[in-house]
């Protein structure tokens, strides 16, 4: 029967409502001090970036400079393999096609195919997703469609990854960072005014390389133009000494004469190879070189040499200072850069815009002012029409929106202006379920059923039409949230979770109070569900 409700139900919904409520606390009370407090479950709702403001990013993978770039590597290695072991094996040319995304060997003697593929197996380019093939001058090696779409798909997981540490080096602002398609990335900082030092901060491919300076006889030079202020330009030996990759922290500081600078450190074996170069070669100068992805206004790439120190002693220690021509933002941007690595490749903008919190912090006064007079609108409806059942029902509103809320901070949920619309919906969809099941006791008292099996047969009645109206709702919802891009989901999730908790309160929160109170007091009469039905 409805009217006997087991222990157990009695104390899991009193315990529900409970930590709905202690849910619900941090996003009344603000992050920092629920930090404080430390005990309460979930944390405060985030606000969506049409209700707080802030960016928005559409960026691409540039996945030919990917290819090309690793290609390029892979020339250098196979240079080596071909020529550097014993017996060197000849070439006319070696040409890395970018648009083709392959390298083409020429060999000088086609006799040594064999010879000159078995080497190039000994590299292991598959592990990349690099194929070998023959042709009437020699090898190609390049990526097949699923060794391109992998490593793609890799590096778009790197950048994101990478994009989070530097957008949100302290944890803080809780960006979203997603992948779209294949190739692409939206970024959305919510609260993020500064559009130019955030574009900054996710185009800067921010690889670094430290490479010897030529002294003049060296073959395999290249000229890369200077930020230092010292000279135009700098010829280096066009293979890194060393690379970023081996650096675990790096920070802004002062060198010894108050200039801003960016101190950096080494790995172990990144320690070891910089002690190593730095031995080999004290009294030479070494340049470190930033190379910063591509320039959005003339598409081409910018790498520059940062700093060129001359090595007085071997550096042993791991870790040494960079002074260059810094502004103290410009030594932080760059270290907060360089602690977050370089992205595996560059990323070009598709489009950006800034959303003003302005229309934001508008709405959610209007949400606000809305829901606030719904309710009271409600309340007093319901007090008025149905007394004291009225009444429950209101305590069972309000706590079915203490319980959304408390159930969207604990999954983490991005509040957004459609998710606002999903609660006021299901607010509505509350009411309605108690008006439904008040009528059915009002019939069932009509008929002079007993109170008690009034409120029993009511709430049985009742029962299937609600089930069935929420749970078309609720198929709808998840056809929306599986289906739905960003709004639409916003709007989804507030509307499922709303269903469910409404559905708890409006059906198990008020039969629970009702059949308690009718226990303890056994009224006559059902002050309120008596008299006429409409």
């Amino acid at each position: 029967s409805m009217i006997t409700i087991p222990l157990w139900q009695r104390i899991g919904i009193i315990l529900l409502v409970a930590f709905g409520l202690l849910a619900a606390i941090p996003t009344f009370i603000g992050k920092q001090a629920s930090q404080e407090i430390g005990i309460l479950p979930g944390g405060p709702i985030e606000l969506g970036l049409d209700l707080q403001g802030g960016a928005h990013l559409l960026l691409e993978v540039a996945s030919n400079d990917l290819v090309a770039e690793r290609l390029e590597n892979i020339r250098d290695d196979v240079r080596d393999k071909l020529r550097r072991q014993q017996p060197a094996i000849g070439y006319r040319r070696l040409d890395a096609d970018r648009d083709l995304g392959q390298l083409t060997i020429t060999l000088r003697d086609m006799a040594e195919l064999d010879a000159a593929r078995e080497r190039l197996e000994e590299m292991d380019l598959d592990g990349d997703g690099l194929e070998i093939n023959e042709s009437d001058t020699g090898l190609v090696v390049g990526y097949g469609e699923n060794g391109r779409e992998e490593l793609i798909r890799r590096s778009v997981a790197q950048a994101i990854e990478v994009l989070r540490r530097r957008i949100d080096p302290d944890g803080t602002k809780e960006p979203s960072i997603q992948a779209q398609g294949s190739d692409r990335i939206i970024v959305q900082v919510p609260g993020e005014s500064n559009l130019t030092r955030l574009r900054d901060l996710i185009t800067q491919t921010a690889r670094m390389t430290f490479h010897l300076v030529c002294l003049g006889d060296e073959v395999n030079c290249r000229e890369v133009a200077s930020g230092d202020g010292y000279r135009e330009s700098y010829r280096v030996v066009r293979r890194p000494a060393l690379t970023g990759e081996s650096l675990v922290d790096a920070g802004a500081t002062t060198d010894e004469t108050g200039q801003p600078a960016v101190s950096f450190r080494f790995d172990t074996a990144g320690a070891r190879l910089f002690a190593d170069l730095t031995e080999k070669n004290v009294g030479r100068p070494f340049a470190i070189v930033l190379d910063s992805g591509i320039d959005e206004a003339t598409g081409k790439a910018v790498v520059e040499v940062i700093s060129a120190p001359r090595i007085s002693v071997p550096i042993r220690g791991g870790s040494g200072i960079i002074e260059g021509n810094f502004t103290f933002e410009s030594a932080n941007d760059l270290s907060i850069l360089l602690r977050a690595g370089a992205l595996p490749a560059p990323l070009r903008i598709l489009e950006e815009r800034s959303v003003g919190p302005d229309l934001g912090s508008d709405s959610v006064e209007a949400g606000k002012i809305a829901a606030f007079v719904g309710l009271m609108a409600v309340l007093v409806f319901m007090g008025f029409y149905y007394r004291i059942f009225g009444l429950i029902a209101a305590f069972a509103l309000l706590s079915n929106m203490f319980l959304i809320i408390g159930a969207l901070g604990i999954i983490g949920a991005t509040l957004t202006l459609p998710g606002i619309a999903g609660i006021v919906l299901t607010m509505g969809m509350a009411v309605d379920a108690n008006v439904l099941i008040f009528e059915r006791i009002r019939e069932e008292r009509a008929r002079g059923t007993k109170p008690l099996l009034a409120i029993d047969a009511g709430y049985r009645r009742a029962m299937s039409t609600i089930l069935d109206a929420n749970v078309t709702t609720f198929i709808a919802a998840m056809v929306l949230f599986v289906l739905g891009a960003g709004p639409i989901k916003g709007f989804a999730v507030t509307l499922s979770i709303g269903i469910i908790t409404s559905v708890f309160s409006a059906v198990f929160l008020t039969r629970l109070i009702i059949v308690t109170w009718m226990r303890s007091g056994r009224p006559k009469k059902l002050s309120g569900l008596e008299g006429a039905t409409s």
